[in-house]
């Protein structure tokens, strides 16, 4: 899996690509979190495009995400996850937690 970012006006987007899995969640998390820490965003995308495959794991790194985004006082949502991570995010119910605005 690649990480990527930018960063401007307050607004950090994250871009992940390639599989988020079990094998990858913990680095996906302590990059975010480090990504979080040096940018001090208002708001924080993450943006799943890229990816090709995500299991629950991924929920994980969402979750993780969002609470270091409040612990700053900041936001996150989710955008543009491909059909396979779109699904396993509404069979998790997180939008009811984080905002998830789908590309279709």
């Amino acid at each position: 899996m690649k990480i990527a970012a930018s960063f401007s006006s307050g607004r950090l987007t994250v871009y992940l690509s390639g599989e988020l899995d079990h094998h990858e969640a913990g680095g996906a998390i302590r990059a975010i979190g480090e990504l979080i820490e040096q940018n001090m965003p208002r708001e924080c995308i993450l943006d799943l495009s890229g990816l090709s495959f995500m299991d629950s794991s991924g929920i994980a790194v969402i979750i993780n995400a969002g609470r270091k985004m409040r612990t700053y006082g900041g936001r996150l949502s989710v955008e543009n996850p491909a059909e396979q991570a779109r699904k396993v995010l509404e069979a998790s119910g997180i939008d009811r937690l984080i905002a998830v605005a789908t590309n279709n």
